[in-house]
Formats: C-alpha cells, sequence, structure tokens
C-alpha cells in the first residue's frame, strides 16, 4: 500500500477456516497485499483449491495451505512448527474457522453442542494460546477473533453458537488484558448478515431477505469482502493503540432496530 501506516506487507499470517466465506476473503485480501499468508481448514481439497484461486488473483507470496481442525490440539502445534520452520515468526493470527446447527435448544443433541463449541470456542482458544506463545517471545503480534452478532445479543436457535460467540467476545478482552503488556493486540471483528457458500440457501427465502435489509441500514446484506478492509486495519500498525474491542461490521445493524410506525411518527 503507499500508506506503511496501513500495511501488511510481508506479515506472516495465519487464518483459520481459510478455505471458503469470510476467511477466504480475508486470506486474499492478506495476500494480494504482501502477507505471507498461511491458510488452514479441515480439508486438503478445498484448501488447495483456495490456495491456487488467491495466487491466480494475485497473490504477491506463495498461499501455504496446511490441514488443522482446530478442534484437536495436536493439530494446532504441528501448525505453529510448520510456520515457525518456514518462517521464523508470526505476526497476524485470524481465529475464522467456526461452524453451527440451527436448532431449538430441546433439539440440541450433545454431539451438536460438543460440534460447535470443540470448534468455536475451544478452537479459537487453543489456536490463540499457541500463537500467543509465539507472539510474547517476539514482543509484537496481532490476534483477530471473528465473532458475530451474536456475540452483542443471541439469535433465536442457535444458542450453542451464540454461546460460543459470546464467549469468543470475553476471551478477545482477557487476552487483551493478559497480554497487551507483551505486545501484543486482540480484538474482534463481528460480522452483520453476510452472504457465503453456508447461508446462501437461508438468505435466498423471501421473508429472510427482507427482514434482513429492514433491519440493516445500508439496506442490502453483507459479503465476505466486506470484512476485508477492517481485518487489514487490525492487523496493520493503523491499529497500534487497539486492544481489546470488537468492531461490528454489520451495515449498521446493531445502531438499533426498524420498526414498523408510519411516515410522520404515525399521529
Amino acid at each position: 500500500m503507499s500508506d506503511p501506516l496501513f500495511s501488511v506487507a510481508d506479515q506472516i499470517v495465519i487464518i483459520s477456516g481459510g478455505s471458503r466465506g469470510i476467511g477466504k476473503a480475508i486470506a486474499q485480501g492478506f495476500a494480494v497485499r504482501g502477507a505471507h499468508t498461511v491458510i488452514t481448514g479441515r480439508e486438503a481439497d478445498s484448501l488447495n483449491t483456495t490456495a491456487n484461486e488467491i495466487t491466480e488473483a494475485g497473490s504477491v507470496h506463495e498461499v501455504i495451505p496446511v490441514v488443522c481442525d482446530v478442534a484437536k490440539s495436536d493439530n494446532i502445534q504441528a501448525l505453529i512448527q510448520v510456520v515457525l520452520e518456514k518462517y521464523g515468526r508470526l505476526d497476524t493470527l485470524v481465529n475464522v474457522a467456526g461452524v453451527n446447527r440451527r436448532k431449538p435448544s430441546l433439539e440440541i443433541t450433545e454431539d451438536d453442542y460438543d460440534f460447535v463449541m470443540n470448534i468455536n470456542l475451544k478452537g479459537a482458544y487453543q489456536m490463540s494460546c499457541s500463537a500467543g506463545k509465539v507472539m510474547i517471545e517476539q514482543k509484537s503480534g496481532a490476534i483477530i477473533n471473528i465473532e458475530s452478532l451474536n456475540t452483542l445479543r443471541p439469535l433465536k436457535n442457535v444458542l450453542p453458537y451464540a454461546m460460543s460467540k459470546s464467549a469468543l467476545g470475553h476471551m478477545t478482552k482477557g487476552h487483551a488484558l493478559e497480554w497487551g503488556e507483551h505486545g501484543v493486540r486482540v480484538n474482534g471483528l463481528a460480522p452483520g448478515f453476510i452472504l457465503t457458500d453456508l447461508t446462501q440457501k437461508l438468505w435466498s427465502l423471501d421473508q429472510m431477505q427482507q427482514w434482513g435489509k429492514t433491519n440493516t441500514p445500508q439496506r442490502r446484506l453483507g459479503t465476505p469482502e466486506d470484512m476485508v478492509g477492517t481485518a487489514l486495519f487490525l492487523a496493520s500498525d493503523a491499529s497500534a493503540f487497539l486492544t481489546g474491542q470488537t468492531i461490528y461490521v454489520d451495515g449498521g445493524y446493531t445502531c438499533g432496530w426498524n420498526w414498523p410506525i408510519p411516515e410522520g411518527g404515525g399521529q
């Protein structure tokens, strides 16, 4: 970038859940701006495909795909070792990996609960702690947790997901408290309603489209690419005095509620 304040060039960046959706968009955002980008996920084929697509889109450096199930601590340790052996440091971690099972609480099985919590919360925690050790030793680093509107308040019928994202918000603040003195910044990026491959079916319903657009002041749903600018900002020197914060990138959804009173206030 022309202004080095916002540059991420030559940073070493890990993006979990980087093979699709928000993770893929953020990975491409870093890669085309000169960061050495490592993407992780549970499926080798999708990771390799994404790495090739980002390279073809103009990645400055090779995008490295590494299979890593964040619910498994041995996978995380192996990932960190790969990155340190190749690059010798770690500048930014973006915790994107996340899953959901949309059901009322009374239909949630123990398997459903563990699946969501092990990836969304335990996985992000273990990734952060493993990366945090490296960053504390080098006395610098940035961690970006992809949170959610559910960090603020829960949406109906996704309670384990909402609980995991609410806890992730506290983890953001807690790690910022613990690690700030060591030069490590930790912030959250909370997307609004975003059109991805995983949510396309849900948002293709007319009533969902109408509800989402009515309650978003910008009158549109977001795209994964809408998350890139904030992620780059949080990883760059432009946010050097910013830590422990959650930034809602939601088209204005959280600024208030639209309600159906007539024009003129119904007087």
